[in-house]
């Protein structure tokens, strides 16, 4: 890790806070993009976000947290949106994991 400022600190809260609606609501129209598959690329999903906003000071526990994020009960989406993942998916996401900086959680 290096001590030199973050230009992203720098960005006006209003700014940081309408690309984050807009990434939450981009993921909500594209709901075939998987969780496992956005993990298995990324690191993170929709949970995760729902996580961090958690971390930042939201007041609504995980469920509520997960709904506004998804923009429907978790039930619901699981129901409606997620589909079984395979043994490859589950394997991708493993190693994807292995690669996130503990700093950033």
């Amino acid at each position: 890790m290096h001590n030199e400022p973050d230009p992203l600190d720098e960005l006006p809260d209003e700014v940081a806070a309408a690309a984050f609606r807009h990434l939450v609501r981009h993921l909500r129209h594209r709901h075939d993009a998987q969780n496992i598959d956005l993990m298995g690329l990324s690191g993170f999903c929709r949970n995760c976000l729902a996580d961090w906003i958690r971390d930042a000071g939201y007041d609504g526990d995980k469920a509520a947290a997960r709904e506004l994020i998804h923009g429907m009960p978790m039930e619901e989406w699981k129901a409606t949106r997620q589909t079984e993942a395979t043994q490859e998916q589950i394997d991708r996401m493993a190693d994807s994991l292995h690669r996130n900086k503990p700093d950033l959680r």
